[in-house]
This record gives C-alpha cells, structure tokens and sequence, in this order.
C-alpha cells in the first residue's frame, strides 16, 4: 500500500514507564554526583537539573527544541567544579535512565511480527522518536529492534522533536521520501498524526496505554482505538 512506514517508537512500538520525579531517583543520583566529587542534595540536583534544561532550549532556534542530556549532565559536574568526559556523562545518562525506570521497556505483542511481515514485502521502515539516543539505543537493542529500520532518527542528534515540520523534513531529506508514499505511525494525536499530515504523510494514529490522556482521537487514515497493534496488519497489509 505505501512504500515506506515511520513509526514513533514509545507508546507505538515500545512500551515503558518512566517516572523523572521519583524521591529515590534523586537521593541516588545525588550520590553518584558526590561520588564523582559533585555534591548536592537531592533536591539541589533536581531543580539544577530543570533549570539546566530550560536554559538549553531557550538557547534553540526551533518551536519544538530537543537537547542533549548529556551535556546537562556535563554542565552539572561544572557548576561544582567538576569536569567530567562527554563518554563520562553518558553513562551518568544511563544510569539516571535506570533509576527513572518503573517498569522496563518491552515490546508490544505484534511488533516483531509486523516488522517482518513488512520487510518480506519490500517495504523501507524507519523511526522517528521524540527521544534522547543515550537512552533509546539500548533499549533498541535490548529488545532486538534495532536492525529492523532502513533508517533511525532521534529528536537528540538534531535539536528539534515532531511536530515540528523541520524534524518531518530531516527524514524526508536524509532518506529521500516522498511523503505520498509514506506512512507515519504512532500514539500521540498530536507529534505524530498532526505532524505527520503537516509533513504531508498517511497517518495510522494508534491509541495506546500510553497515549496522551483526555485529547480527542484524530483525524487519521487509519485508527486503531483499542491499542491492538496486531490490528495494524490487517489494516496496511491487506
């Protein structure tokens, strides 16, 4: 039916739960900053943090900006006299990705399935991810996803994040897309399916246990309401 799929990758084809707020992610990561010779409190760390990340988008040129946290995390160790390697900060990335953590992501049933089912027709698939890399590659990888895409772009290594038409158009221009051939699918009424009819694309909106709750379902070519994902097959491989 279309020649390339882009799908969003969590709440579509990944699920996870994650909790940024958790008391006990920051008395841990307050830790490992002073076991690095950076010491805050709990609290100090955490509204560093947010200031931190604030001062970076303001810094961008895009609607939607997207840093890199990284270098959050960089910029911490400095405030207290620290200097620490960007390879260093990754891996205090990571770690904070462990702590925020409630459940650990998995796949939804299906995915693998249609994922093959796509690539024995021939079709070219690609992600599109509101998502910071030093986190999402190894989740990625930890569910074995990872070399099923032609092409992986994370809002992280560009500076911007869906919707903006601009993150719609670092695709279509890396990988040359021709939006009337393309499909965007995932779980958000707005990043996704406005985003991706902004760009120009075939819309699939499915409705997951991570959507976004209270906004109204949209106007899409194909909806799946239930958060079925096998349902998706039936719908595009017909």
């Amino acid at each position: 039916m279309f020649k390339n799929y882009v799908f969003d990758l969590y709440g579509t084809l990944l699920d996870i739960r994650t909790d940024e707020n958790l008391p006990e992610l920051w008395e841990k990561f307050a830790q490992f900053y002073k076991f690095h010779g950076a010491d805050f409190t709990p609290e100090e760390l955490k509204a560093a943090f947010e200031t931190e990340c604030k001062t970076l988008s303001k810094d961008s040129p895009y609607k939607y900006p997207e840093i890199q946290l990284e270098y959050v995390f960089q910029n911490l160790f400095k405030k207290k006299g620290v200097e620490l390697s960007i390879g260093e900060c990754v891996t205090a990335g990571q770690f904070f990705r462990i702590l925020s953590t409630v459940q650990y992501v998995s796949l939804y049933p299906g995915v693998k399935d249609l994922l093959c089912a796509l690539r024995k027709k021939g079709k070219k698939l690609y992600v599109l991810s509101n998502a910071q890399k030093i986190f999402t590659w190894n989740e990625m990888v930890a569910t074995g996803i990872e070399k099923s895409f032609d092409g992986i772009i994370f809002s992280s290594d560009y500076g911007c994040a869906k919707p903006d038409p601009e993150f719609y158009g670092i695709l279509n221009k890396k990988y040359g897309l021709i939006p009337e051939e393309t499909i965007m699918i995932g779980n958000d009424p707005e990043t996704d399916i406005e985003g991706g009819k902004r760009a120009g694309l075939h819309t699939l909106y499915i409705h997951s246990n991570i959507s976004p709750q209270g906004k109204p379902v949209p106007e899409a070519d194909f909806i799946i309401p239930d958060g079925d994902f096998t349902k998706i097959k039936e719908l595009i491989l017909k």
